[in-house]
């Protein structure tokens, strides 16, 4: 059997009026949301909160692995892309789940203020950095609950197949001790990015079913 197109796969997702009005309104969503993340980040980081004593993060080693957590974040989102270039309605999922996600992200940054470990090592990530204000800025106080963790759990909730969700739930598991072992979060941050991302994919599921 002959593989579609994609063209001919967007344009008969285009042609669904429902999903033309849920992307259009996801598109937007996402402008607004990454002209927000500069300003919400930028403003906890004026903020003072907790110090956590977390005894996972003690007997961890500290260590930057900047380089290995970059690679697997990009290289999991790039492949994310490639499928879903021709899954659109798995796209408009994450879309969708991103902005919930982020919404949600805001809520509980702003209700649970914390300071960061102590020991903290900045993560170098220059295309993240790119929307929490500039390469050079560091937001260190971004911490309940990891974001991370959670967009990669997102991924491996909305892809469609089994190889695909085997390799994005290794990613997420890798990416959760990583940010551990740079101390850039707590353990009660990566332990919650799960749990709370699965409520987050059923809200959107929700929103994207027609």
């Amino acid at each position: 059997m002959e593989r579609e197109s994609i063209k001919t796969i967007w344009g008969k997702n285009w042609a669904e009026p429902f999903f033309k009005r849920r992307l259009i309104q996801a598109i937007i969503l996402w402008i607004l949301v990454l002209i927000a993340f500069p300003i919400f980040f930028n403003y906890i980081e004026t903020r003072e909160g907790t110090t956590l004593n977390d005894r996972i993060l003690a007997y961890l080693p500290r260590y930057n692995v900047s380089v290995p957590t970059f690679l697997i974040i990009w290289s999991m989102s790039l492949w994310f892309l490639y499928r879903a270039i021709h899954a659109p309605k798995m796209l408009l999922l994450f879309m969708w789940g991103f902005v919930v996600l982020s919404l949600s992200r805001f809520l509980t940054i702003y209700l649970v203020a914390l300071n960061p470990p102590a020991d903290l090592i900045p993560l170098m990530d220059p295309i993240t950095n790119l929307f929490y204000g500039g390469t050079s800025h560091f937001i260190t106080k971004d911490l309940f609950y990891s974001g991370h963790t959670s967009t990669q759990f997102l991924i491996f909730l909305c892809f469609n197949k089994k190889t695909d969700k085997i390799l994005a739930l290794i990613a997420t598991c890798l990416i959760g001790i990583l940010v551990l072992i740079q101390h850039i979060h707590y353990s009660i941050d990566v332990i919650a990015a799960p749990v709370m991302c699965y409520g987050v994919f059923l809200i959107s599921k929700r929103i994207v079913r027609n």
